[in-house]
């Protein structure tokens, strides 16, 4: 069962944050080198609550989807390069998620492989999106009033926006309790709908995905403690 890996790290001082900075061309270098990783991404972060395009120089990430859960708990663990980011972060996370759906293409791929969800419980969603240029500015115009949202919203245990170029190449980030609590935000009226409304009808984006993850487990902390949001492990066996 293909599994997916999203690290997080957190870095404080302005030599960590540089070599971060540096690692977003470097690490292109090793990456490839892991194996069974199918499709990766180096991501920076917005600031706020992440849905900016005003970057965030102290926290970025690593999406990695791998062949099977062993396969992905051990290269983390084994690997140099999550071993240097750890070193330098003042604080990591790291959450292993598997794939319950997905539409639409990322650098023209499909790296998500869509398993049978039996569970029920926290659930997470990526969107990730390729801004056209000359929509650039009408997308970001209405992100102030989607992220307050988000913000405001109490089902929302986890959020993050991060990305791989500033302004065009976007990516949200969320965990929500329950599949219920997801699919009321996203359809309810109000600044969310509107985009949606408009990104349909305009054609802002030039590639899109969608997808949501069921949670398997976590290593590392966030904001100084675990969000405490995550099901049990996924048994080995049943990964196999």
């Amino acid at each position: 069962m293909q599994i997916v890996s999203l690290s997080l790290f957190r870095f404080d001082t302005a030599s960590a944050r540089l070599w971060a900075l540096g690692m977003m061309g470097a690490a292109r270098l090793s990456l490839p080198r892991h194996e069974g990783l199918t499709f990766w991404k180096l991501c920076g972060s917005g600031s706020g609550e992440g849905f900016t395009p005003i970057p965030n120089t102290g926290v970025y990430a690593i999406l990695a989807v791998w062949q099977d859960a062993a396969t992905a708990e051990r290269q983390l663990a084994a690997s140099s390069l999550w071993a240097r980011y750890r070193a330098r972060a003042a604080e990591d996370w790291t959450l292993f998620l598997s794939p319950i759906s997905a539409r639409g293409r990322w650098s023209g791929a499909e790296p998500f492989a869509a398993g049978t969800d039996t569970q029920a419980g926290p659930i997470a969603a990526l969107t990730r999106a390729t801004v056209r240029p000359a929509r650039a500015a009408r997308f970001w115009r209405r992100q102030p009033d989607i992220s307050r949202r988000i913000g405001s919203d109490p089902n929302v245990l986890f959020k993050i926006g991060i990305g791989e170029v500033p302004f065009l190449q976007q990516v949200t980030f969320s965990i929500w309790p329950d599949v219920d609590s997801m699919a009321r935000f996203a359809r309810s009226s109000g600044p969310h709908a509107r985009a949606i409304r408009a990104v349909r009808e305009g054609g802002w984006f030039r590639e899109e995905l969608y997808a949501r993850f069921r949670i398997h487990g976590e290593t590392g902390s966030w904001e100084g403690q675990s969000p405490r949001i995550l099901v049990p492990p996924l048994p080995q066996e049943q990964c196999a």
